[in-house]
């Protein structure tokens, strides 16, 4: 972190801007916390903000936003991934734009998997969804307050922040990079996050699961449909004895509908999960702490909110 925070810092005094560095804390069990709080005693422009446990990448990056005020803003991973040499030309590029995105060109460390999955990911998301991404688009990417004021207001509880920021419909450009290798350790993705960060951008912006759900289920009553007029057929022409028994058939036919029928029942249990959580209201995430050279909070967690006040940080009195 903190050589991350020296390359950051250097890249930064080329910019004729005066700038604030936040980081995130997303419940990290390391000494990332107190490498924060070391970085905001020694940098007045540090801003560490603690999570009180692990909410996730989405959720984490939301609470990076709802405490930025500037006139850009600029979101990245720090692991090292993504180049800071390639902030000023983000900026560069908002002078005609209100989003500039990041497409990731290669990545050194990454494997013929995950690269396969990913463009895949992007293909089959774009088929079924109206709002459209790059494939390879990072969370790498520079911003205008206005975007970031709209995208705090959105109040969905399953964050896919990628496809939020291209449903907002704001001007965008999108520029390629050549992701580094991390600076040290090891991805934290596992197949499971990457499969939930999926599930979360299916169910978020696209309704055509239920739709192949309804179309399937149509296409097999047709079928039953066809099966009974032919099998009345024998019984019209006075040829039922040559019917065979059909077993086979039939529990072949049963065990196709009954796997369908789980699976059209998984997909709209899916959805109806979700829809669950979202009226829950509960908070995308809850601040523990936030450390900085003008403000120290260590009282009673502090929410995030959604619904009527989507993602705003309740701030204590004392601090307000």
């Amino acid at each position: 972190m903190a050589r991350f925070h020296r390359t950051l810092t250097d890249v930064c005094k080329t910019l004729n801007v005066s700038t604030r560095f936040i980081y995130v804390n997303d419940g990290s069990s390391d000494a990332t916390a107190d490498i924060l709080r070391q970085l905001a005693e020694h940098d007045p422009r540090v801003v560490g903000v603690e999570l009180t446990r692990n909410f996730g990448h989405q959720a984490a990056l939301s609470a990076g936003l709802s405490i930025a005020r500037a006139d850009f803003v600029v979101t990245m991973d720090g692991d090292g991934q993504h180049p800071p040499e390639l902030i000023p030309t983000l900026l560069e590029h908002l002078r005609g734009f209100d989003v500039v995105l990041t497409v990731r060109r290669s990545t050194e460390d990454s494997g013929v998997g995950k690269r396969v999955t990913s463009t895949w990911f992007y293909r089959i998301l774009n088929w079924i969804s109206a709002t459209k991404l790059a494939p390879g688009t990072a969370d790498y990417r520079a911003l205008r307050q206005v975007v970031v004021e709209s995208l705090v207001r959105l109040p969905e509880y399953h964050r896919f922040v990628r496809g939020m920021v291209s449903w907002l419909g704001y001007r965008t450009v999108a520029i390629e990079y050549d992701a580094r290798p991390r600076i040290s350790g090891s991805t934290k993705y596992s197949i499971g996050k990457m499969f939930k960060l999926a599930l979360d951008a299916t169910f978020s912006f696209s309704l055509v699961p239920l739709q192949i759900s309804a179309a399937l289920g149509l296409f097999f009553f047709i079928l039953a449909a066809i099966e009974a007029a032919y099998v009345l057929s024998f019984w019209v022409r006075g040829d039922q004895q040559l019917l065979a028994p059909g077993w086979g058939s039939l529990m072949f036919m049963l065990l196709v509908v009954g796997g369908l029928l789980m699976i059209m029942l998984g997909i709209v249990g899916g959805y109806v999960g979700y829809t669950l959580q979202e009226v829950k209201g509960r908070p995308v995430f809850l601040i523990r702490s936030i450390d900085s050279a003008d403000e120290r909070s260590t009282q009673q967690p502090v929410a995030a909110q959604k619904n009527d006040r989507p993602l705003e940080r309740q701030v204590p009195l004392d601090r307000a």
